[in-house]
């Protein structure tokens, strides 16, 4: 019961104490493995004592025994603060590599403050995840929906500009619901199909199990749960791709956001009567929108990048497994990546009545990324000679290092393509590759001498998901070259996702078990039903001048995070804040891929 108390109050503790010469630490919930980086973050009001303790607890013959396990010395962060704490420690604790439970310990300037938390270390302290976060992608399914054993949207859709009079019916059931809402889009679908695949090619195989079937119910089928899942994906690409020379991109639009509804209720109105068609706009790469806000757009490349990466990882999955279905994707992704080729440059999201949208401007990475994985299932020099030209366009070009940049606008976040493209290219470029990932990784780590945790990101919309991709950069950078300097920034990174944060949250719904977690995500599903789902990336921190411009958005008087908010970022649990608590798809997925590499 100890030890039970003990998780309750690192749960409760930023909710239940008084903060003037409180101390509190902050550390990954789930655990560390032995032989790698492990730190924490201690802070105050007041100053902190400069050494830390961990506590061994051990019931012996029925009784509890207290024993000190490790000894080390608090390292102050200096010259930076976060809101009213001035006091930041670093409690590094990498030499102590014992497996089990543990109690971290560090007091405080004041008699009898202190704080006291419990750490795990254990080798498989988060190989479960990968398989854990496949839950969410379930809960986001369009079409048959397992969360809630409902059909849904088999009115989509109903064509918007391209070849077709507008209005001609486009079977584009299936993929996934984007967020909270319930609209769709080849931009991030693309992405996280081909992660996901990307996900099962490097993880050896060996961290998915086959526990629920093709459409996400219960029962093995013989599939791991990770390609039934990107499957899904695939299958609604190629409905996105209906002849050679068409793509369309998109599904519904800001119409979608009128109220709260579970999916197979639909009753927003495109023109067809409420809950029937719903609008799937055409990828030409010009500007679009029906009504005032027209996107940007200036070509298709992006999404066609990344739809041929998706396309050749599913055939390479799927070719022992589906002959027939694999050699579909593999002639979808040759097709769609000319057009690409054919028109560079990026499709925006589309927006109806609202001036938000995907705002990429970023495309030669994606043709990168799809060049490359499209040389390495066919071997055709041509497309390794493409490869080559987008790396060099592509180059380091990315949000890292940035205080501000538009929405989505270096999307994926992560050049995937110079990783695909290494193995294949001689020394020198192969030199040049990595450069380019290291360049980014260093202009984070300028970033995060900001702040006291260290993290190398701006904070705004999808700080997580820029987390994840800085996270990945970094592992994939250590493959292709060896080199490790960059491990201990990146497993700072990593841990901020659960728990090494000011507020001591974990980011992903429903994770760790009683731990502090996303307890109310903008999720209509999850908040109509009253049921959690784990797994889901929430978007994470925002600038806090971000946070007060947005319209709709609030914070619940009393919240419990309050006194560990900063003027840098703000976090609220609170179904109110749809830009920081809402969990994301293609976030999700990334974190798929993100955790397969750490393991």
């Amino acid at each position: 019961m100890i030890w039970i108390g003990l998780i309750l109050c690192y749960a409760l503790g930023a909710r239940a104490a008084e903060t003037n010469g409180a101390v509190f630490i902050r550390g990954n919930q789930m655990g560390y493995r032995p032989e790698e980086t492990k730190s924490a973050v201690a802070f105050s009001t007041e100053p902190l004592a400069d050494h830390f303790e961990i506590i061994s607890t051990s019931l012996t013959d029925g009784r509890l025994g207290i024993a000190k396990a490790f000894s080390g010395k608090a390292k102050a962060v200096p010259g930076v603060k976060w809101g009213k704490f001035n006091f930041h420690s670093e409690l590094d604790f990498s030499g102590f590599k014992k497996p089990g439970k543990y109690i971290l310990h560090i007091g405080g300037a004041r008699a009898g403050n202190y704080a006291e938390v419990p750490i795990t270390i254990a080798e498989e302290v988060c190989a479960l995840l990968p398989d854990v976060l496949l839950e969410f992608m379930r809960e986001q399914q369009c079409g048959y929906n397992p969360f809630i054993d409902k059909i849904c949207h088999t009115n989509d859709g109903r064509t918007a500009y391209g070849p077709s009079t507008n209005g001609t019916l486009l079977d584009c059931t299936g993929g996934w619901h984007d967020a909270g809402d319930l609209l769709k889009y080849l931009l991030t679908s693309g992405n996280a199909t081909a992660q996901m695949l990307q996900a099962y090619q490097l993880g050896n195989h060996r961290l998915f199990d086959d526990k629920y079937d093709a459409q996400g119910k219960p029962g093995a089928n013989g599939v791991p749960d990770v390609l039934d899942e990107a499957r899904w994906g695939l299958e609604w690409m190629l409905k996105l791709h209906p002849s050679p020379a068409q793509l369309y991109h998109q599904v519904a639009d800001d119409r979608d956001h009128k109220g709260w509804r579970l999916p197979h209720e639909e009753t927003a109105d495109y023109g067809w009567g409420p809950g029937s068609n719903r609008v799937v706009y055409f990828a030409e790469g010009k500007p679009q929108g029906l009504k005032q806000y027209q996107s940007e757009s200036t070509g298709v490349a992006n999404l066609a990048g990344r739809y041929a990466a998706a396309m050749a990882l599913g055939y390479v999955s799927f070719k022992k497994r589906d002959r027939v279905f694999a050699e579909k994707c593999l002639q979808a992704g040759k097709e769609v990546y000319a057009l690409g080729r054919a028109k560079e440059g990026v499709q925006q999201g589309n927006s109806y009545s609202a001036p938000y949208r995907y705002a990429e401007t970023t495309w030669a990475d994606d043709m990168e990324w799809g060049a490359a994985e499209l040389y390495a299932v066919t071997k055709s020099e041509t497309y390794l000679e493409d490869a080559k030209r987008y790396a060099v366009l592509a180059g380091s070009e990315s949000w890292m290092g940035q205080e501000q940049t538009g929405h989505y606008q270096y999307y994926p976040f992560y050049n995937a393509g110079h990783f695909a493209l290494h193995p294949f290219v001689d020394k020198k470029l192969k030199k040049v590759l990595a450069q380019y990932y290291r360049e980014g990784i260093e202009r984070c780590i300028g970033m995060a001498a900001k702040n006291p945790y260290r993290v190398g990101v701006p904070f705004i919309w999808c700080s997580n998901n820029l987390l994840c991709a800085l996270v990945t950069q970094g592992l994939l950078y250590e493959k292709m070259t060896g080199d490790k300097q960059y491990h201990e920034f990146i497993v700072k990174q990593r841990d901020w996702l659960l728990g090494r944060n000011p507020w001591g949250t974990s980011m992903f719904t429903g994770l760790p078990e009683g731990g502090v977690y996303p307890h109310e995500p903008h999720l209509m599903t999850t908040q109509l039903t009253g049921r959690t789902v784990r797994g889901g990336l929430v978007d994470g921190p925002v600038y806090e001048r971000i946070f007060k411009s947005l319209k709709g958005v609030s914070a619940p008087e009393n919240e419990p995070f309050a006194a560990f908010q900063g003027e840098l970022a703000v976090y609220h649990d609170t179904v109110h804040d749809y830009s920081s608590n809402e969990p994301t798809m293609d976030g999700t997925a990334s974190a798929i891929l993100m955790w397969v590499l750490s393991n």
